[in-house]
């Protein structure tokens, strides 16, 4: 069985993925654990802005990679398929154009507790998946 758990690298990350490797390891499936580096709205790419804008990025993108990277051999160590995947792009249309892509089975992603004026102008992850999905999900709860 093909799954995939969706992080955000923040510190509710690793709530998801104890989930994660759960069902997992109960269902012999291969887990693959990604991440969607969103880039800001006025940097696209490495070819426009200054500098020390781009290394900041570098910076941050190299950090998340190194964090799904050691997720991903953390699961290998207790016996579980895994691999990372850092992909920038929109979250919920990366997060679903991969689940169709690598022909998961479920989608296990975190849902945090946002207000109400956050939901509204940012949206929620969580909701854009479910209402986009073709497969199941899983809402692992991380407040």
């Amino acid at each position: 069985m093909n799954l995939l758990v969706a992080v955000d690298c923040s510190d509710s990350t690793q709530k998801v993925v104890n989930k994660a490797q759960e069902i997992a390891k109960a269902l012999s499936g291969k887990l693959w654990v990604i991440h969607v580096a969103q880039p800001e709205p006025d940097f696209v790419g490495y070819n426009t802005g200054p500098q020390t804008e781009r290394d900041y990025v570098a910076k941050v993108l190299h950090s998340e990679h190194s964090q799904i990277q050691e997720i991903a051999k953390n699961l290998r160590n207790e016996g579980i398929e895994a691999s990372a995947l850092l992909i920038q792009g929109s979250t919920v249309e990366t997060i679903i154009k991969e689940a169709k892509k690598l022909q998961v089975e479920m989608i296990i992603i975190g849902s945090h507790r946002h207000n109400l004026i956050s939901e509204l102008f940012l949206g929620s992850v969580s909701k854009g998946v479910i209402s986009q999905s073709q497969c199941p999900i899983l809402i692992v709860p991380t407040h």
